[in-house]
């Protein structure tokens, strides 16, 4: 028998009807937010960038292919990562492939940025079977001046960072291993996403939020927040490819 409370159909309309009251005050905070985000400063990108891509190599204008706006996840593949991507990262990516087409309809590129070098990109991107362009930023200034990676040195000045590294929880050792680095190569990686907007041949940074920002998290995250039971509190992720079972 379940160990979870059981009632009648009043008694689920009513508690539905008071939570329904909370998830309105949610979404109209969500609403501010999102006017929030969209009043922020536009700041002009006056550095020159070059990126690999399965196509050769383009600049950040280059990037937005036609469009006036580009969109980007940043997964965590760093040039050290001998194994994959981040499992977490992966996971968020798998369900990107989806979205492309519609961002594409409304005016929106969206791209994969990482570190690892793009051979390594394109065999990972094969294996895990997406389709969204992934860019490498090897060997570029742009992840660390956006705050996409860290230097070995920044990585040593923030005080969470190097606790985890120096004393890492037995999940987060377990996660070097899935990656094939050591964590003080591995976290100097961040998962996030970043926008930009190309106006009049000028190219606008325009927003960026990483990890751990519950933005950062996977789709099916959100869907399993709906489930009848809640999730266990495991800071675990797998490939799709790698799952135990």
């Amino acid at each position: 028998m379940t160990e979870h409370k059981v009632g009648t159909q009043e008694e689920w309309q009513a508690a539905r009807g008071e939570l329904a009251q909370l998830e309105a005050e949610l979404a109209k905070r969500d609403e501010e937010i999102k006017q929030r985000r969209h009043e922020l400063p536009w700041v002009p990108v006056e550095k020159e960038y070059e990126f690999d891509t399965e196509d050769g190599k383009k600049s950040l204008p280059e990037l937005f292919d036609g469009r006036t706006q580009l969109f980007a996840y940043n997964i965590m593949y760093g040039p050290a990562y001998t194994i994959g991507a981040c499992p977490g990262c992966t996971s968020l990516a798998d369900q990107f492939d989806g979205g492309v087409l519609h961002m594409n309809k409304r005016d929106v590129t969206f791209v994969c940025f990482s570190r690892a070098p793009i051979d390594r990109l394109a065999a990972y991107k094969k294996r895990m079977g997406w389709e969204f362009p992934y860019v490498s930023t090897n060997g570029s200034d742009f992840p660390f001046d956006f705050g996409l990676a860290m230097t070995e040195e920044q990585a040593q000045e923030v005080p969470e960072v190097k606790q985890m590294i120096d004393d890492p929880p037995e999940w987060l050792a377990f996660w070097a291993t899935q990656i094939g680095a050591e964590l003080k190569d591995g976290l100097r990686e961040a998962p996030g996403y970043i926008a930009f907007a190309l106006e009049d041949g000028t190219v606008y940074h325009t927003y960026t939020v990483t990890a751990p920002d519950p933005f950062v998290s996977p789709f099916f995250g959100f869907l399993l927040d709906r489930t009848p039971k809640p999730q266990p509190e495991d800071p675990i992720s797998y490939r799709k490819d790698e799952y135990p079972d």
